[in-house]
């Protein structure tokens, strides 16, 4: 470390400055579903995310030498564009913080750091086969996957919950799946930590590449891994409270049954993309995976309107972060005073940002279940009735949502004996 120039020092603070800020963003991930069914705690479930987030950077460092080594080129690669990128990614995970969309990190990152290769050095610097092969494919895969993994998980859960006959049973039956819930949580927290963690693991490891410190192709040092894993748990804990609304109210309304399916089946698809490599959007698979949730249950509705700006918010994530990641590159290449304007305008961004969020704060009392804030009803779209039509029979605590919720015909005005009846 006795090699590190102040330009990389910066580099790395700001690394880690977007590793907070991925730990707030995707916080939601594995704790919103969590805490909407109630079964757990807003603080409680934060505080244990974040532990697990921390764990989960130990676990493996395959994601970090896919960037680290993948997605562009490390020969000739200036240290300032490793800033320029987080720039990039830092601001873009602001602004979709500040809206409440649950939107990639990962992607963010990505874009900045294309971005910003491409203002340096041209196209030539990015590998496009690893772009397309281990981001962009699995972007598109993941929430598709996750979705339609929880949609038939929580088909076999009702389904399986369909030979309940009392509310005994019920209750006891909901207990255990938020039981189960807590521990898939826990899973997805575990996998967030080895995959999102690693990221930052890479970028900075990049960042000593560039800056002559490691060699090419080396691993990440101990001292990256800690750091990286004890920001991304500082950011869970603080919780990224106006997502976690979004995830866990905005797009459906979920059941301990739906919850328990749709972190499953996250938790799954996220480990599987670890080992293998594979640098997806935890945003993405855990979105798809409640979305899928809510299908799979009858009579869910999923919320449309939300889901579409959800949708919108990733398909600009790359190019968005891109652009600012290319403007960044553009001013630290005119030299020293360019790295300063380019470091004022993140702190002033940041500023701005902040003060915006304060004019409508957004707490842990307001995604707890029964909250003022939840999200309002909407109804039943194309997609949901089609799917509503091949669900299987509602269980008996579907019955006793639709009676809470369907008011019962009125009964016939008897006639009044005493009057006659008049033709």
């Amino acid at each position: 470390m006795e090699h590190i120039t102040l330009l990389l020092a910066i580099v790395i603070v700001t690394a880690l400055v977007f590793d907070f800020t991925n730990g707030f963003h995707d916080t939601a991930n594995a704790m919103a579903t969590t805490i909407s069914t109630g079964a757990l705690k807003p603080k409680t479930a934060v505080a244990m995310s974040a532990v697990l987030n921390l764990v989960g950077a130990f676990l493996s460092v395959e994601v970090a030498k896919t960037i680290s080594g993948g997605i562009v080129n490390e020969d000739g690669l200036r240290t300032e564009v490793i800033f320029a990128a987080l720039v990039g990614a830092i601001l873009w995970n602001l602004l979709t913080w500040l809206v409440g969309l649950p939107s990639s990190s990962s992607h963010a990152l990505f874009g900045g750091l294309i971005g910003a290769a491409v203002m340096s050095a041209g196209w030539s610097s990015v590998n496009g086969g690893t772009v397309v092969t281990k981001v962009l494919l699995p972007a598109v895969a993941a929430p598709i996957v996750a979705g339609l993994a929880a949609l038939l998980a929580t088909r076999l859960t009702y389904r399986i919950g369909g030979k309940i006959r009392n509310d005994a049973q019920e209750k006891a039956t909901a207990k255990g799946y938020r039981a189960g819930q807590i521990a898939s949580a826990g899973l997805v927290s575990l996998a967030h930590g080895t995959n999102d963690a690693q990221k930052t693991m890479g970028i900075i490891t990049l960042a000593l590449v560039t800056g002559g410190v490691l060699s090419p192709g080396s691993n990440p040092p101990v001292w990256v891994i800690v750091s990286a894993g004890l920001a991304i748990a500082l950011g869970t804990y603080l919780g990224g409270w106006r997502i976690i609304r979004t995830m866990g109210s905005g797009l459906t309304e979920l059941k301990p049954p739906q919850g328990f399916a749709a972190q499953t089946s996250a938790a799954t698809v996220i480990l599987a993309s670890s080992h293998l490599g594979f640098s997806l959007s935890t945003t993405q698979s855990c979105s798809g995976a409640v979305m899928g949730a809510g299908l799979g249950r009858s009579g869910g509705v999923v919320r449309w309107s939300t889901a579409t700006r959800m949708f919108v918010a990733w398909g600009l994530t790359l190019p968005a972060a891109g652009l600012v990641g290319a403007g960044a590159e553009f001013l630290t290449k005119q030299g020293t005073w360019g790295v300063v304007v380019v470091a004022a305008l993140l702190v002033a961004g940041s500023g701005v940002i902040w003060m915006l969020s304060r004019r409508r704060p957004v707490g842990h009392d307001d995604v707890a279940p029964g909250s003022e804030d939840a999200a309002p009803a909407e109804p039943a779209g194309v997609v949901t009735q089609a799917i509503a039509a091949v669900s299987p029979p509602p269980t008996l605590a579907q019955a006793h949502d639709l009676a809470a919720t369907i008011p019962a015909p009125a009964a016939p005005v008897a006639a009044d004996p005493a009057r006659p009846a008049t033709v």
